[in-house]
């Protein structure tokens, strides 16, 4: 099934693609993985002003939401520059504070929120962190996370991992970005990296494995935007579940793929690459493993 983005949709995600690209993410992820928030906060404001959390807010409390297309537009965008912060969090929130004062802040990207889902994300730079009930916590102890940018903290309450759906699909939209992303930056070493006097990307092995790597990418963003037509409807959770597992599935093989393909510098904490790649990890079992997605699938069949 082809899914074709609007003028306006397309538009949106075009322009949030400029204010990431001209941001150096890199640098601004580097930063926040140190504890130096700054370049990150700036980013924030910039896709704020673009109108990024306002289509997660209703129209009643500021926004003009919730769009759940628009916000996987956005959420990939985010995933392809692997932008620093709880943006995923911060959205997927909105549903969790109907009527809240937060809501209007929230829209002006003057509020920063962490879901622990079960650990919260950022949580020290947050102005709010909940549970995926809804209830408002206070983050407890740092806790070792494979992507260093993502800084995860403990909340006491969060006794049993959870998630809600839209966050869950946020994160699926977020993993075709990091995936494509991988694919551009190992498409483009493949042409220029020269072995036996010949570009690698000639040689069949890395064809091959390279296209497997975009058609997994390629059918899972179809199911990422089904998933966001179906919002409020009986069948959301169940496809929320497999869009969940075929962007972690694609977005980690994208990953494994990436790493063939550069080689040793694909591990070189210097190397842009390397950044995608440990987010990749990482986003493979956040907002739900898959094979917690897959159990719900098949209970929901």
């Amino acid at each position: 099934m082809k899914f074709v983005l609007s003028a306006e949709q397309r538009m949106f995600g075009e322009t949030l693609r400029e204010i990431l690209a001209e941001s150096q993410t890199p640098k601004a992820i580097r930063a926040w993985a140190a504890g130096d928030t700054s370049p990150g906060r700036a980013l924030w404001s910039a896709v704020a002003e673009a109108g990024l959390f306002a289509v997660a807010v209703p129209e009643d409390s500021g926004g003009a939401g919730p769009l759940p297309v628009e916000l996987c537009v956005a959420a990939e965008e985010l995933g392809r520059s692997a932008a620093p912060g709880p943006y995923v969090e911060t959205l997927a929130a909105t549903e969790l504070l109907d009527g809240s004062r937060w809501l209007s802040r929230i829209a002006e990207g003057e509020a920063i929120v962490s879901l622990a889902v079960p650990h919260a994300l950022d949580a020290d730079v947050a102005d709010l962190v909940l549970t995926a009930d809804g209830v408002e916590h206070r983050p407890g102890e740092p806790v070792t996370s494979l992507d260093p940018a993502r800084r995860l903290f403990r909340v006491p309450a969060a006794t049993a991992p959870g998630f809600t759906d839209l966050g869950a699909l946020l994160c699926a939209a977020q993993q075709i970005g990091v995936g494509r992303s991988l694919l551009d930056a190992s498409v483009g070493y493949a042409k220029t990296r020269q072995q036996f006097g010949r570009p690698i990307g000639e040689y069949q092995a890395i064809k091959h494995h390279l296209a497997t790597a975009m058609v997994e990418l390629e059918f899972a963003r179809p199911l990422v935007y089904g998933a966001a037509l179906s919002y409020r409807t009986p069948d959301f959770a169940r496809d929320v579940s497999a869009a969940k597992v075929a962007a972690s599935e694609a977005s980690y093989g994208m990953a494994k793929t990436a790493l063939q393909v550069h080689g040793a510098i694909g591990y070189t904490d210097e190397y842009d690459p390397s950044l995608w790649i440990r987010k990749a990890r990482a986003l493979y079992s956040a907002w739900g493993t898959p094979s917690e997605h897959r159990t719900r699938i098949m209970t929901a069949l």
